[in-house]
């Protein structure tokens, strides 16, 4: 189980670090939180160019066949039109469903 939520935290990681390198070059850390349990884990950030990422996984199913783990989480970032976009979404069983104003909706 630790195994899987170390696999979840560096995929979100890879995520960050794939955004666009402008100002976050020279940014600084403003806030960072972490706790990793057994049952889950959650972390926050948020650095001066704006960027904040809160995301939080909990273990379902633990001991089961079907054991995984839901996660909630937002990430916001400020493009370089000077908007600010937030991302809302959820990862579960039901695979990676993120929300967004500036996301195209399947069901429109």
């Amino acid at each position: 189980m630790k195994c899987a939520i170390a696999i979840v935290f560096a995929a979100m990681l890879s995520v960050i670090l794939a955004a666009p390198l402008d100002d976050s070059a020279n940014a600084q850390i403003l806030r960072q939180e972490s706790d990793v349990q057994p049952n889950g884990y959650k972390f926050s950030w948020e650095t001066t160019d704006g960027q904040k990422h809160d995301e939080e996984g909990t273990l379902t199913n633990p001991g089961a066949e079907n054991e995984s783990i839901a996660v909630r989480g937002s990430y916001s970032f400020t493009a370089d039109d000077g908007q600010v976009y937030t991302v809302n979404y959820i990862a579960d069983e039901n695979g990676f469903q993120p929300q967004g104003a500036h996301l195209p909706n399947a069901s429109n």
